[in-house]
């Protein structure tokens, strides 16, 4: 009986709680994701391009800002070992050899383009002091680091001179005797050119200080016999060290004529020396050659040479040149150059024209701030004519500082009485505030005194 009564309430038990299974309520089921339309995926296509387009804008900018600053810095740190390099040939020019050989030996440890003359340089300053086997060592190093160098023909020279001698310190009457020879031969030159051309290319050739070779192609540069200018073309062309070659090129545009220049020109166009036809270019600006300057700016490849000689047309005051390639430009960086030119070659006229008329903000704003910097006698009546009839306010306050940088308060004051822009009468204010002028003070005073 009581078995039947557990198998019974068993079976009532599961009957129940089966049921309550079967009838509790199903979760719903996951909601399915609604199907984006065609629009939607294009637009969602579109956006994504975009973005990517942007991050590789960016990553382009960035790269080439990274290459700008690299670029600055080694063009600075070029400039600190020249400065350093003409701080050592002075010394060897005055006789200070311990002072060259420090300065000659740092330029070594910096690196660069002029190492190799470096090493030269301070193995002759050693050889002044007497230092016999530590210029001999510098010659060594010289000549096993540097192979190719075009200073190895010195250094053999200097090698066997050093070898030669007995390792004392020179007495100071053989620089003069060096002095009294280069004398001579410069009178020698006057009356008899043909003998003294090959006693002054020997003497160019020998081992002589800086100051002293320049001395000699200095005389044989004003020689008008034939000798004497293929011995300075030869030189120019680099049959001899990177120093005299440069001098020679800065020497044939400071006296040389036709022919002279037609070799500047051959050697510019068969260089590929970026520093030597940088010298190229000023030797033909020196000469007034503004035709080879005009090629160079119209059609060289290299940005820095091209720029160089778009400069050096403003320093010769090419202005007409220069505002015809300015119209057929569109790198807006050379353009921008071509501002500066105009304003070095004192075209007041052409760049009140880009400050009036120039439609690309960045450049009409570098004409504004180049009119500044010509004083307000020039162009201080179009500076005014300007500020009157512009609205817009970054062009303005560019004006403003314009006549700020030209000193003029009177134009500043008329602007800071008129203007009813409060932020542009407050920039006129400020930059009165700067100035060191009697009219500026007694109207800031003033202001003051309401």
């Amino acid at each position: 009986m009581i078995h039947k009564l557990i198998i019974a309430i068993i079976i009532w038990l599961v009957l129940t709680l089966g049921g309550l299974a079967f009838a509790a309520p199903q979760a719903p089921p996951a909601p399915v994701a609604e199907l984006a339309a065609p629009q939607d995926l294009q637009d969602q296509g579109k956006e994504k391009l975009k973005e990517k387009a942007e991050r590789n804008k960016e990553k382009l900018e960035r790269e080439q800002e990274r290459k700008e600053r690299d670029k600055e810095r080694e063009q600075e740190r070029n400039e600190r070992l020249n400065e350093l390099y003409d701080d050592a040939q002075e010394a060897l020019d005055e006789g200070r050899w311990d002072r060259a050989a420090e300065r000659f030996d740092q330029v070594v440890k910096a690196g660069g383009s002029r190492a190799d003359a470096a090493l030269y340089w301070r193995a002759y300053a050693l050889h002044k002091l007497g230092r016999r086997e530590d210029a001999l060592l510098v010659i060594q190093t010289l000549r096993s680091t540097y192979p190719q160098s075009k200073w190895q023909a010195d250094a053999k020279a200097l090698e066997g001179e050093v070898r030669q001698s007995s390792g004392q310190a020179p007495k100071p009457e053989s620089e003069t005797d060096e002095e009294l020879k280069l004398l001579a031969l410069n009178s020698l030159q006057h009356t008899d050119p043909e003998q003294a051309v090959p006693m002054l290319e020997k003497f160019i050739q020998g081992n002589h200080s800086p100051k002293l070779k320049q001395k000699a192609m200095f005389v044989l540069a004003q020689s008008g016999s034939p000798r004497a200018r293929e011995v300075m073309a030869q030189m120019a062309r680099g049959q001899s060290n990177p120093d005299l070659q440069r001098k020679a090129i800065e020497y044939l545009g400071l006296f040389g004529g036709k022919e002279s220049r037609q070799t500047l020109s051959e050697i510019y166009a068969s260089r590929i020396d970026i520093q030597i036809k940088r010298q190229i270019l000023r030797s033909f600006m020196v000469a007034g050659e503004r035709d080879h300057l005009l090629t160079a700016a119209k059609g060289e490849q290299v940005p820095e040479l091209r720029s160089e000689a778009i400069r050096l047309l403003g320093v010769i005051g090419a202005r007409e040149e220069i505002w015809q390639m300015y119209q057929s430009e569109l790198n807006t960086a050379l353009k921008a150059q071509m501002i500066q030119a105009l304003f070095v070659g004192g075209a007041s006229e052409k760049l009140a024209e880009l400050a009036l008329n120039e439609k690309d903000p960045q450049l009409r704003l570098k004409a504004i701030r180049n009119l500044g910097l010509m004083g307000a006698s020039r162009t201080g009546p179009t500076l005014v004519t300007l500020y009157t009839n512009e609205k817009d306010p970054a062009v303005r306050k560019e004006v403003l500082n314009a006549f700020f940088l030209q000193g003029n308060a009177k134009s500043l004051i008329e602007v800071a009485r008129k203007e009813t822009d409060p932020e542009l009468k407050k920039e006129a204010v400020r930059k009165l505030a700067l100035m060191n002028s009697k009219e500026a003070t007694e109207f800031l005073l003033e202001i003051l005194n309401k």
